[in-house]
């Protein structure tokens, strides 16, 4: 039976290659423009007098009720000026980006065609690292104060919270934000059902982002992404053996779903461990969930996580 074997896996091979050279050969036949508002440079370009002209074509910047005297105040602040100096160091040339985000969305228009083409719209926020880039129907919002590199002077941020503000991330955030509004909400709050809402999450990035590494479309470092990898098995038995699947404890989200520092299995692993390790496992269920059955995209993403479970035939790597 191993004589056989080879040529199977060469032939599967090929199959998959084949399926990707198709999705990208569509990709580059898909003619759509991604256009890149600059309103960071707008803001801190203009002066008080026009300050009434930005508004006027900013609107949704500017709410109702906060008086001029606090955006003039913004403009003038010698550490907003400092910051701004730094994000037009870095993000002068924003079309690499915007290339890449016209990539994104092209992909997009494979799986979902009746997406509208959105624009780009660049800011400076209150750095803010748990509202990153937005993706929002007709916008897409990019806080480029987030994407100065992990080791920029402004960060006085947690490692693992730093490890993600770089320029490679801005696509693969816009991806999350989008692909949240295309899963079904999940009714179950178990543990299981948590994992896999996230595994369909990443599993949609997969696609969205077929040239990215698996580390960078979770967002871990090479290192923990091959600790998952080199220990999934462990954690899988861990869940199994302490009932965790079927638990409804919420306790269990900070421990093992949310970005964290490590993920807490309360034992000398912890250190080496990342955060988010369920998510991770939710990950390859779905994905052999996909492997093994003939199921759209679409039809994934309303999915039962207790069906998608049933039929993937999990079975962790040892």
């Amino acid at each position: 039976m191993k004589i056989y074997l080879v040529p199977l896996l060469i032939c599967f091979f090929l199959l998959s290659c084949d399926k990707k050279n198709k999705v990208e050969t569509t990709v580059e036949e898909i003619s759509i423009e991604i256009k890149a508002d600059r309103f960071d440079q707008a803001f801190f370009e203009t002066r008080p007098e026009d300050l009434s002209q930005l508004k006027q074509k900013y609107p949704y910047f500017f709410p109702t009720g906060t008086e001029d005297a606090v955006w003039i105040e913004k403009m003038q602040h010698p550490q907003w000026r400092e910051l701004y100096a730094e994000v037009q160091k870095k993000y002068r040339d924003f079309e690499p980006v915007r290339q890449e985000i016209e990539t994104l969305f092209k992909h997009i228009k494979i799986y979902f065609p009746k997406t509208k083409t959105p624009k780009v719209v660049t800011l400076i926020s209150e750095m803010d690292y748990n509202t990153k880039s937005i993706y929002a129907d007709s916008l897409v919002l990019v806080p480029l104060e987030l994407y100065l590199g992990k080791n920029h002077k402004f960060y006085q941020f947690p490692e693992y919270i730093k490890q993600n503000l770089e320029q490679s991330q801005i696509v693969a955030d816009i991806a999350s934000s989008f692909v949240q509004t295309k899963i079904a909400p999940e009714v179950d709050k178990s543990f299981l059902s948590q994992m896999i809402y996230l595994g369909k999450e990443l599993y949609l990035k997969e696609l969205l982002l077929p040239e990215y590494a698996d580390a960078n479309r979770i967002g871990y470092t090479t290192e923990q992404l091959n600790w998952c990898v080199e220990n999934e098995g462990y954690i899988w038995r861990y869940f199994v053996d302490k009932e965790m699947l079927y638990s409804m404890d919420s306790k269990l989200i900070p421990r093992f779903l949310s970005p964290a520092p490590f993920s807490k299995f309360y034992l000398e692993i912890d250190n080496d461990s990342p955060g988010q390790v369920g998510a991770w496992i939710g990950w390859q269920i779905v994905r052999s969930y996909m492997k093994n059955n003939d199921i759209s995209i679409n039809e994934l993403l309303t999915k039962k996580s207790k069906e998608i479970f049933e039929l993937s035939k999990y079975k962790p790597k040892k």
